[in-house]
């Protein structure tokens, strides 16, 4: 039976056929993988999703989270699949075999992560949060703190959180107030609040820890003043066996439209509820510097941005599969061209407006899946390249591409979803099928890890005006190959020619806007920007996935060959509009004052 999850056709073609993950082989970190394990851990996490997550992915939907008497409640069914999945050893897929990791390819694990998003985005959140918040520490941390912290989330014993938004501050990090207090003993004691946490509490495992942004004296004002912090649930004995309660309470849950099993928290930091040892504030344990803290949660953050994007793909591409599987078993009218009344009435799928809807959905999720996987393979040859300007390339790119990455799945995934329930007309919207689920659930990622606009801004402030554009240059470069192999054949050729033109036009504007004095007219329309710079990304990306499956037949080939024709034709011309807003720098936004509304 096919799955309607995730496509292992189309992952074993991303992998296999088009981004050669079995050449990453032949490298140190990855040579004890051969084809057959790489395909074993999907084969893994492909059962693990159908069998543990899947199955309660509505009963965590309608039993969410509760607060009693203090403490969060969670269905018993999360536990067992996350149980099982550190069972399975995922939790370290990625990590060096020294702490217990498989030095598993990055592109493959992304694969593997497709099928527990797809399948339950809201228990796979917990191990997101987890695996973001060890690879912190890793790559930041002392060894005392990988040994104490990391280790056991390696396990399944300990969960992780990132705690970065307050009330009052939001996405903007300058504002935070949680106040950091050094102590003689080389520990923290913090005090603040912390609001929109995920994963912050629950009865699973033996601990949780929280990373945590907060002002340590002497640091100033704004984001150079924030310094991070380990925070734990409980406490850790000197024996590494749980301590004391830490003073770190839950005040309140957040109740969600969607991904309403990933429990969402109002964390109290210090408010004398617990006092280990009798002092006031929460015990914390200082990440690398202090005032660098923002930098070392940059790390977590960028990961989790691509998780996010990874996730809105994996519920777009779900959707996508069973508005297609209804459509193939959905009796509904007749061809236009058939006029005998008495006739059997057709599937739907034979219409050709939900051919439209569904070829949309297939462009969508099948062009953020590869760029999902790209990325993936684009920090495998940050780690491993054995070519210095190689691995400084390829983190260029990946640094560019992190923004798009998040926000393009986020939209258009989301996109795919509204489809999905259109597709399926008045059921839809109905909870008897599950797509009305998935949008829901999808709906928060162009919010979560930073929103559309500050993604927007990111991109065009930071990765494109700034940094001399070296990742605009890379990514020109990464076309311009592309663009060259595309000979081979009228339909590539003509491809080809369109992504010249809107790579050329997308240059020319971010030329143009790099003359723009004010800084407010220069950004007014950066999520434009950003949205543009997706389509012209995925064009390329579908423009690779033809040339990877040139010469090749089959409905599978075929049906990719239609999809990218569909994105080129409907969806790339989309940006041409969007271009001449921005070489204008309109400003009808900032012309708009506050009091006109």
């Amino acid at each position: 039976m096919t799955s309607t999850i995730m496509s292992r056709r189309d992952i074993d073609f991303l992998l296999f056929e088009w981004l050669d993950a079995c050449a990453l082989l032949s490298r140190e970190r990855f040579n004890a993988h051969s084809r057959e394990t790489l395909s074993g851990v999907l084969d893994l996490s492909e059962q693990l999703a159908e069998k543990r997550f899947a199955p309660h992915n509505r009963k965590s939907d309608l039993q969410e989270p509760r607060l009693v008497d203090g403490q969060v409640e969670l269905i018993g069914d999360i536990e067992e699949a996350l149980s099982a999945y550190a069972a399975a050893g995922l939790i370290g897929s990625t990590m060096d075999e020294s702490v217990g990791g498989m030095q598993l390819p990055q592109c493959v694990f992304n694969a593997c992560t497709a099928w527990f998003y797809g399948a339950n985005m809201s228990t796979a959140a917990y191990n997101l949060l987890t695996i973001g918040n060890a690879n912190l520490l890793l790559a930041h941390g002392t060894s005392d703190q990988v040994d104490v912290f990391v280790k056991p989330m390696l396990d399944g014993r300990h969960f992780g959180t990132m705690a970065l938004s307050e009330p009052q501050a939001g996405s903007s990090l300058a504002d935070i107030t949680t106040r950091a207090v050094p102590q003689p003993d080389g520990s923290y004691r913090l005090f603040g609040n912390k609001m929109w946490i995920s994963g912050a509490d629950h009865q699973m495992g033996e601990n949780i820890i929280h990373l945590v942004l907060a002002k340590a004296p002497g640091g100033g004002k704004g984001v150079k003043g924030i310094s991070l912090f380990i925070v734990p649930k409980f406490l850790i004995d000197s024996d590494g066996s749980r301590g004391a309660r830490n003073d770190v309470v839950v005040t309140g849950l957040n109740h969600k439209m969607g991904a309403r099993g990933t429990v969402n928290t109002i964390l109290n930091l210090g408010d004398g509820t617990f006092s280990p040892d009798g002092a006031p504030g929460a015990v914390g344990y200082l990440v690398g510097e202090e005032h660098r803290g923002l930098q070392y949660m940059f790390h977590m953050m960028n990961e989790a941005r691509v998780g996010i994007g990874l996730s809105a793909t994996a519920l777009g591409y779900t959707g996508y599969l069973k508005s297609l599987e209804y459509a193939r078993s959905r009796p509904q009218g007749r061809p236009l061209s058939r006029k005998d009344i008495d006739a059997p009435q057709s599937p739907i799928i034979e219409h050709a407006d939900v051919r439209r809807m569904l070829l949309a959905q297939k462009s969508y999720v099948e062009g953020a899946l590869a760029l999902n996987l790209f990325c993936g393979r684009l920090l495998d040859e940050q780690k491993t390249a054995t070519d210095p300007l190689e691995r400084d390339r390829a983190g260029v790119l990946l640094d560019l591409l992190t923004p798009i990455a998040k926000s393009w799945p986020s939209q258009w995934c989301l996109e795919a979803n509204s489809l999905a329930i259109q597709v399926h007309g008045g059921y839809g919207y109905t909870r008897d099928y599950d797509v009305e689920q998935h949008y829901r659930d999808n709906r928060l990622n162009p919010i979560h890890e930073g929103t559309h606009g500050i993604q927007a801004q990111d991109l065009l402030a930071r990765k494109v005006l700034g940094d001399d554009g070296k990742g605009l240059q890379e990514l020109g470069r990464m076309i311009s190959h592309t663009v060259e192999r595309a000979s081979v054949d009228a339909q590539a050729k003509q491809m080809a020619l369109d992504l010249s033109h809107s790579w050329e036009r997308v240059l020319a504007v971010a030329s143009h806007l790099k003359t723009v004095d004010d800084t407010a007219a220069r950004l007014a329309n950066a999520s434009v920007f950003l949205e543009v710079a997706g389509h012209v990304v995925v064009a390329w990306i579908w423009l690779e996935q033809v040339l990877a499956a040139y010469g090749k037949a089959g409905d599978f080939y075929d049906g990719k060959r239609v999809a990218a024709q569909y994105f080129f034709r409907w969806e790339l011309p989309r940006t041409a509009a969007q271009l001449e807003l921005l070489a204008v720098t309109d400003g009808t936004l900032l012309d708009m004052k506050p009091e006109y509304f």
